[in-house]
């Protein structure tokens, strides 16, 4: 129990289910853990997190009674469902360590740090009286990108006229109109979502997942717009590691594999544990993949491909051909594998863990994002960055992107802006960087609460 002054902490951290943002809050944990301070995590039923990895925290279980609700059916009514279903929960399990607190001597300060997608944490510590800090797991750009919405659709902006997709935003620049989140769902949709997800109760602080230099201009922006502290404290994978948090077993196999290839050879593909497409697009990435004659690890998640269960959706010949230089995986320990001095590229959709990963260990990288946030990281790698190229998912174009990054003149240079960033994190993370130092006065801040 960290003790300061006389007083002692309780640190309560909601996480939501999905994993790109289970693993920040796990990470999270485990650093305000060494520095003293006891962990409850509070989660869901749904990808409940394995408390075997983490022996000194707390588990709390929120029942959330979805009954075959997903975010495959629905985002809104998802994330509706799944935090009016939590917080009673919740609620009830803090007003009785309050209450048990009234009795005793013993007094403790809980603090609230809670993801963005488990709003409902936000109104119920106001009611409680209870400070609370939002932690984002996403780029900090996605904040005021999805803000912006409401003012350009009664400006008549949004929805986007095709003519304006490629052109930049005045007010987001260097971001194009195409980069916004939620592009494509109806408009009521998106509105009802930027409602949802924007803070009703400000918080007392922000904890991002970034670092300071990559995102200058967006964490300004914030700041001016919220006026609280802001803790940039990532990449959390290296500030803080833990233990494996994927919901999916990791198929270690292929680091041997990759154990076997020539330094920068491989292209490494995986789109994350959300996106799904139809075979014809997984096709055309199997024919771009074999015709470039480069070794590649491809991630075909099981259920991530329309109608099937893993790859039965390709040829046998293609299958036979693809197995000369290839490897195809269900999941992969995707740390280890941009950490590999074989792995030349990683070919992905751009989520913001796997962005960062990738940055972290000066990797390229091919981008083909889906949604919310992970067109804004395309953009910030393949303009702000200069460190990836944006995909077009044809056969032919994937050869030639492909081989662009790993045997071209252009790679070496994309190869080389990814080192100098690489190397712009090693400072950072490091003793006096920006993201140390965040995270030193993250624990003063929390002390003073």
């Amino acid at each position: 129990m960290t003790e300061h002054g006389g007083r002692r902490w309780r640190l309560v951290l909601i996480s939501s289910p999905l994993q790109g943002h289970m693993t920040p809050m796990l990470q999270l944990g485990s650093y305000l853990h060494s520095r003293g301070f006891p962990i409850t995590i509070v989660h869901s039923e749904l990808n409940r997190p394995d408390p075997s990895n983490h022996p000194d925290f707390v588990f709390f279980p929120l029942p959330n009674n979805l009954s075959g609700t997903s975010v495959s059916s629905g985002v809104i009514q998802f994330l509706q469902a799944l935090n009016d279903n939590c917080r009673p929960h919740l609620e009830k399990h803090l007003i009785q360590i309050i209450n048990t607190q009234k009795e005793t001597s013993e007094k403790e300060s809980i603090v609230i740090i809670y993801d963005n997608l488990m709003f409902f944490a936000g109104s119920l510590a106001a009611d409680l009286r209870l400070p609370s800090i939002i932690l984002r797991s996403s780029c900090a750009a996605f904040l005021p990108a999805y803000r912006i919405i409401p003012q350009l659709h009664q400006e008549g902006r949004f929805p986007i006229q095709d003519s304006l997709l490629q052109e930049i935003i005045p007010e987001l620049h260097p971001f194009r109109y195409k980069d916004l989140p939620f592009n494509g769902l109806p408009i009521q949709q998106i509105l009802e979502m930027v409602t949802m997800i924007t803070p009703k109760t400000p918080p007392v602080a922000f904890i991002w997942n970034t670092i300071e230099f990559l995102e200058q201009w967006a964490l300004t922006q914030i700041h001016h717009q919220y006026q609280v502290p802001i803790f940039t404290i990532g990449p959390l994978h290296k500030t803080s590691p833990t233990l494996s948090t994927s919901f999916l077993e990791e198929d270690t196999s292929c680091i041997s594999w990759l154990d076997k290839q020539s330094p920068k050879s491989v292209i490494y593909v995986s789109l994350g544990s959300l996106a799904t497409i139809d075979a014809k697009v997984s096709t055309e990435m199997a024919w771009g993949l074999a015709s470039t004659n480069q070794p590649f690890l491809w991630v075909v998640r099981p259920g991530s491909v329309h109608g099937c269960d893993w790859i039965e959706f390709l040829p046998e010949d293609l299958v036979s051909e693809m197995k000369v230089r290839g490897m195809i995986v269900k999941w992969a320990p995707q740390k280890d594998v941009l950490a590999h001095s074989a792995v030349g590229g990683f070919w992905s959709h751009c989520g913001w863990n796997s962005t960062l990963e990738s940055v972290c260990e000066g990797v390229p990288m091919l981008c083909q994002p889906f949604n919310v946030d992970q067109m804004l990281n395309a953009r910030y790698l393949s303009y702000v960055w200069k460190m990836g190229l944006e995909m077009v998912v044809e056969r032919g174009e994937i050869e030639s992107a492909i081989r662009r990054v790993l045997v071209s003149k252009e790679g070496e240079e994309m190869r080389r802006r990814a080192m100098e960033i690489e190397d712009q994190v090693r400072i950072a993370i490091s003793h006096g960087g920006s993201s140390r130092n965040s995270m030193n006065d993250l624990v003063d801040f929390i002390l003073s609460l």
